[in-house]
């Protein structure tokens, strides 16, 4: 964190917008951050609160009360995280994250994520991946969606690791509750992309969407496993990570996941989430090279909507 740091700007910075002279000054910050800093009054020109857009002039007084750097933009430890590790060693964490909470901040001030939590648990996580944020966190599942995240404690572990996801060769088996009765198992693949019409996440058919920028290639297979009323109680394995790519892929399909409005599906009364859950990951793990395969099993809630529905639980 830069403070109470002044600066008087030079002839060859006359002109430049302020928040790139004070990136171009503290190179350890970031644009986001410089924006941030001036958007909360953190940064005086001439002892007057600085604008972004503002264009400084040679000999301008430049005051700069706080501005984060990169090196800040980490996860923060909250031990008000309730954790529930489905195991751990010196390399790796498995946790079961419950549906309503994140798996990672999308700032350092964000607290009550689940790599909160871990961070509190295994303070060395914090440095670990390429993505601040991730704090060693190797895949994401959505907010609403319950299940297991894994995450490296140690770089070394983070590269062979992600090596593992980027090479597709890790398996991951959800369990999706879905409206409709499903009879067979199948096989789906699109191509998947964001919708640009609307100002949220939701990804679309590529070849329905007009404007599509990034098309992915999006891999499900699914198997039927129970009818529980007029649901079905679905094994789904992902072979690719596209974002939303089995809420998105199913209701395409015809059967979207019970209570995802997002795609499709009805609201459910008194109930705050989609019934999706990772349940189970299966990869090497990155030190012994030992077929490693994990389970997290289904979360409260979607057991009980699973008894309520007339399931087994």
């Amino acid at each position: 964190m830069i403070r109470d740091n002044t600066f008087t700007v030079g002839e060859k910075d006359a002109g430049c917008r302020l928040d790139m002279l004070l990136l171009a000054t503290f190179p350890g910050s970031s644009r986001a951050f410089c924006r941030q800093a001036l958007e909360q009054g953190l940064v005086l020109h001439n002892g007057c609160p600085a604008q972004k857009g503002h264009k400084a002039v040679a000999g301008d007084r430049i005051e700069v009360r706080a501005l984060k750097e990169e090196i800040d933009n980490r996860v923060s430890p909250d031990t008000s995280v309730p954790l529930e590790i489905l195991f751990e060693d010196a390399h790796l964490v498995a946790a079961n994250k419950p549906s309503g909470m994140a798996v990672h901040p999308l700032s350092s001030d964000e607290r009550g994520t689940l790599m909160n939590g871990l961070v509190a648990r295994h303070p060395e996580m914090a440095s670990v991946g390429d993505r601040p944020l991730m704090a060693g966190a190797l895949h994401r599942i959505d907010t609403g969606t319950s299940g297991l995240v894994l995450a490296a404690r140690t770089a070394s572990a983070f590269e062979k690791l992600r090596g593992q996801f980027v090479a597709q060769s890790v398996r991951k088996v959800y369990l999706a509750l879905v409206e409709g009765h499903v009879a067979v198992p199948g096989h789906l693949e699109h191509e998947l992309a964001h919708d640009p019409h609307l100002p949220h996440c939701k990804m679309a058919d590529a070849a329905k969407l007009s404007g599509a920028r990034r098309r992915m290639r999006a891999v499900t297979a699914y198997r039927p496993l129970e009818l529980v009323s007029r649901y079905t109680l679905m094994e789904v394995v992902i072979h690719t990570g596209v974002t939303h790519q089995i809420r998105c892929q199913l209701a395409l399909a015809g059967w979207p996941v019970v209570n995802d409005t997002l795609y499709g599906a009805h609201p459910v009364m008194g109930s705050g989430r989609h019934m999706l859950h990772a349940a189970e990951i299966e990869f090497e793990h990155p030190a012994s090279g030992a077929c490693c395969r994990l389970q997290a099993p289904p979360a409260a809630d979607f057991q009980a909507f699973m008894r309520a529905a007339g399931g087994v639980s």
